[in-house]
């Protein structure tokens, strides 16, 4: 018969993923209040969508690694392709530009969604994570790039970062294209281009040029690399071209705003293939973590996948794995308290029903309230309360509900007070 087997099933979760037991999930959620907290202040209002989307959705809008390799997607009961979405960009694109009318602009939204990716599991990488975007959407000014940048840098700065913690490389992808075009490659061999840029860092120098001149030619390359690694020619455009003259001003404001370890790093590409101005990537600086914590950029042209008008957009994506690890590494994880405030031990022999009216009391004054109903010895209530980290515990027995006195403790400094509900309730907040 269905379902009737001896066979045990595992307890491991589905490989590249987490189980969030409470400990956590209350580190989980510190992460996250902090995110949604620094967001709002900069005035962005929080959005969602369904974790489902047509796979049309991703396809020539994402990284081409992302749509053959790494998405999840499955044919539904009704013929039709859909995916568990990579990343969230093409969605809030998407539900802007279905409003782009009705929309004051400019449009500032954020939203921390979880996302799939069908990759290999390794630090910092997941095949389930969950991740800030924070957008803004229908100006085209470097102050925009500037106040996404500085969201980014606050939400650091709030977690307990110093700016010598981590630094911000910031690049233009539009610069990268006028190099590519003074090189003599363009149209689409210039997104092959980017995407070995982008992988520049995790090659020796000598496959790295070995793969560009194979890729575009030998004199084409050498162009290239002149162009990205001596001053000289980029100096020169940042007088001439646009791009330059924008990024160079992105730059100096936000230098001007105190943001003093942005870093003009002109091999920074960022993998999507939608990114078509100033792009930047927050890295860490600890040798024990090298690595890129997240990033974003402006990205023009992909609301026009859905109406027939560009709308200017910039944005980051922010993830929880990488952020964790960053905090972890720095020392930065918060001492993670339980979300009970106070913890009812019942002594032997009292009316459960007239404990439960103690705890109601506590609740109506905004009070999180466990009661004990094990039937424990009171020995034990107490003993397994160590584990909790509950703050505050009360002996509730015949003689307190007679007498409406009860004996507050303190479980980190073993203090005890005495008071009524409402006395009490006001120590405990």
């Amino acid at each position: 018969m269905f379902g009737m087997t001896n066979k045990k099933v595992s307890t491991e979760s589905y490989k590249g993923v987490r189980d969030f037991y409470p400990e956590d999930q209350a580190v989980q959620n510190y992460i996250f209040g902090v995110m949604r907290k620094v967001a709002e202040s900069w005035g962005y209002l929080e959005y969602s969508a369904s974790v489902l989307e047509p796979l049309e959705l991703y396809k020539s809008k994402s990284s081409e690694e992302i749509v053959n390799e790494q998405i999840y997607n499955f044919i539904d009961r009704g013929g039709r392709e859909v995916a568990l979405r990579p990343e969230m960009t093409p969605t809030v694109a998407r539900m802007v530009a279905a409003r782009i009318q009705e929309l004051p602009k400019p449009v500032r939204w954020y939203s921390i969604p979880n996302l799939f990716r069908y990759e290999k599991p390794q630090r910092g990488r997941l095949r389930e994570h969950w991740q800030l975007n924070v957008d803004m959407f229908g100006i085209s000014s470097p102050y925009a790039d500037t106040e996404i940048i500085m969201v980014a840098a606050d939400i650091m700065k709030k977690f307990g970062a110093k700016s010598e913690d981590f630094v911000i490389k910031i690049n233009s992808r539009e610069l990268l294209q006028k190099i590519l075009e003074k090189a003599g490659v363009a149209g689409g061999e210039a997104i092959f281009v980017y995407r070995l840029i982008d992988k520049k860092e995790k090659m020796p120098e000598d496959e790295f040029r070995r793969s560009m001149a194979a890729l575009v030619g030998e004199e084409p390359a050498e162009k290239i690399l002149e162009m990205l690694y001596f001053d000289g020619a980029l100096t020169t455009m940042f007088h001439s071209e646009a791009s330059a003259v924008w990024l160079e001003e992105v730059i100096n404001i936000l230098k001007s705003r105190g943001v003093s370890n942005v870093l003009f790093s002109p091999t920074l590409t960022r993998g999507f293939d939608y990114y078509t101005g100033v792009v930047f990537e927050v890295f860490d600086t600890n040798k024990e973590n090298p690595r890129s914590l997240f990033g974003g950029g402006r990205y023009d042209n992909l609301a026009e996948n859905f109406v027939n008008e560009k709308i200017p957009a910039f944005g980051f994506g922010m993830g929880d794995v990488t952020v964790h690890d960053f905090l972890e590494t720095h020392g930065l994880l918060p001492e993670i308290s339980s979300s009970t405030d106070l913890y009812i031990a019942v002594a032997p022999e009292t009316d459960l029903a007239e404990v439960y009216k103690v705890a109601d009391t506590f609740r109506e004054k905004g009070i999180n309230v466990a009661v004990d109903i094990s039937d424990k010895k009171l020995a034990d209530q107490l003993k397994s309360l160590e584990k909790t980290k509950v703050p505050f515990v009360m002996t509730v027995g015949a003689t307190e509900i007679k007498s409406q006195r009860f004996v507050l403790r303190d479980t980190n400094t073993r203090e005890e007070k005495i008071g009524s509900i409402e006395e009490i309730a006001g120590m405990i907040k």
